[in-house]
C-alpha cells in the first residue's frame, strides 16, 4: 500500500475541485470566508475523499474486469482498508462540520448520506447523475451556512433573519436557513453541471455515446451564460457594515448621478473579472466534450469527464465573482495550475 496507490484511489487531483464549493457558498450567502467557511472546507474535502475511496471498494469486481489498473483490483490497496478509509473520513468530515454548527452538520448529513446511497447503491440507476448533482449542490451549501457560524452562535448582526438575541439556537438556525436559500441558485448552477459531466462519466469506460458529450456541452453554454451575470441583490457582498458609514451588506452598488451615462455603461472590473473567468470555465469544459462528441471514443470521453471535474473551479471561481465576491473568485483560481500539474500525474477519473 504505497502513496502512489493512495494517491490513485482517492483522486488527489481532484481534490483541488473541492474547497471553491465552501468559497463560492460563502460568497453567495453574502459573507466573507472565515473559521467556519475553513471547517467547512475540511468536512468537504474529507467526505469528498470517503466517497472516492468508497467508489473503488463498491467497483472493485467491475474494475477487476474493466480497470485493473486500479488500486484494489491490481492487489496494492486491500478492499478492507478501502473501506475503513471511507468510514474514517466520513466521521471526520461529519465531526469539522459539526464544530462550525447545527446548521452545518445537518447539510453535511445529508451530503454524507448521498456521497454512500451515490456509490452503494445510486451510480448504475438513472438516479445516478442527480445523486452526484445533489452532493455538489449540498457541499456549496455546506459552506453557505459554516460561514458567519461563530457570529450568529454569540448573536452578532448578520443582517436580515438572524433572529432573536445573543447566543440563541433560534437565531442560530433561522441565520443558517436565511444563509441557505440565498446559495440555492448557485447551489443549483453547481449541480447542473455536475449533473452533466457525470452522465457524460457513465460512457468513458466503453465510450460511443455521441448524445451525452452533446448534451452537456449545451449545458455548458447554458450555464456559462447564467455566471456571467451578476448575481441579483448580492453585489457589494464583501463591503463594509452600516455601522461603520458603509454600505449594508447586500446593497447593491449605485453609480453616482454625476457618471450616469444615456449610452450603454462602460464594463466595470467585477464585470470583466467574471467575464474572464467564466471564459475559462468554457474553455475548459467545451472544447474535449466537443472532442469526445465528434469522436465518443474511451480515451476522449475521459478526457471530457477530467475536463469537466477541473472545469469545476473556474465554475466555483465565476459563481464567487458572480456573488460580488471577487477576490475570493480569484483565489479559488489560483488551485487550477495544482490541479492541472497533478492531473499530469494521477488520474482525475
Amino acid at each position: 500500500m504505497t502513496a502512489r496507490a493512495w494517491a490513485e484511489l482517492l483522486r488527489v487531483s481532484a481534490l483541488f475541485t473541492v474547497p471553491g464549493d465552501a468559497l463560492a457558498g460563502a460568497a453567495a450567502s453574502g459573507r466573507r470566508p472565515d473559521r467556519g467557511t475553513a471547517l467547512a472546507v475540511g468536512a468537504s474535502l474529507c467526505l469528498y475523499e470517503a466517497g472516492m475511496a468508497l467508489n473503488d471498494w463498491a467497483d472493485r469486481e467491475e474494475d477487476a474486469i474493466d480497470r485493473p489498473h486500479r488500486p484494489i483490483p491490481s492487489g496494492r490497496i486491500a478492499p478492507a482498508a478501502a473501506l475503513a478509509a471511507a468510514g474514517a473520513l466520513t466521521a471526520a468530515g461529519l465531526g469539522l462540520a459539526a464544530r462550525a454548527g447545527r446548521p452545518a452538520l445537518a447539510v453535511a448529513t445529508g451530503l454524507a448520506a448521498t456521497v454512500w446511497a451515490y456509490d452503494l447503491r445510486l451510480k448504475h440507476t438513472p438516479a445516478g447523475p442527480a445523486a452526484m448533482a445533489a452532493a455538489r449542490g449540498l457541499d456549496l451549501l455546506l459552506g453557505a451556512t459554516a460561514t458567519g457560524a461563530a457570529r450568529r452562535t454569540t448573536g452578532a448582526a448578520v443582517g436580515p433573519g438572524a433572529g432573536p438575541g445573543p447566543g440563541s439556537a433560534r437565531g442560530s438556525d433561522t441565520a443558517g436557513s436565511g444563509s441557505l436559500r440565498g446559495a440555492l441558485p448557485a447551489a443549483g448552477l453547481l449541480g447542473a453541471h455536475t449533473y452533466a459531466v457525470t452522465a457524460v462519466s457513465r460512457h468513458e469506460a466503453h465510450g460511443g455515446s455521441t448524445t451525452a458529450p452533446l448534451a452537456a456541452l449545451a449545458a455548458v453554454a447554458a450555464l456559462g451564460a447564467a455566471a456571467v451575470h451578476e448575481q441579483r441583490g448580492r453585489r457589494g457582498a464583501e463591503t463594509t457594515d452600516p455601522e461603520k458609514g458603509g454600505r449594508t451588506r447586500n446593497e447593491p452598488l449605485r453609480p453616482h448621478p454625476s457618471h450616469r451615462s444615456p449610452a450603454t455603461p462602460a464594463p466595470t472590473v467585477p464585470g470583466l473579472v467574471r467575464t474572464a473567468l467564466t471564459g475559462s470555465y468554457f474553455r475548459t469544459a467545451a472544447v474535449p466534450l466537443l472532442q469526445a462528441a465528434l469522436n465518443p471514443s474511451p480515451p476522449l470521453t475521459q478526457r471530457a469527464v477530467g475536463g469537466g471535474i477541473r472545469a469545476m473551479i473556474p465554475l466555483q471561481a465565476a459563481l464567487a465573482a458572480r456573488a460580488g465576491a471577487v477576490t475570493t473568485g480569484l483565489a479559488v483560481m489560483g488551485l487550477v495550475p495544482i490541479a492541472r500539474t497533478l492531473a499530469r500525474k494521477v488520474s482525475p477519473t
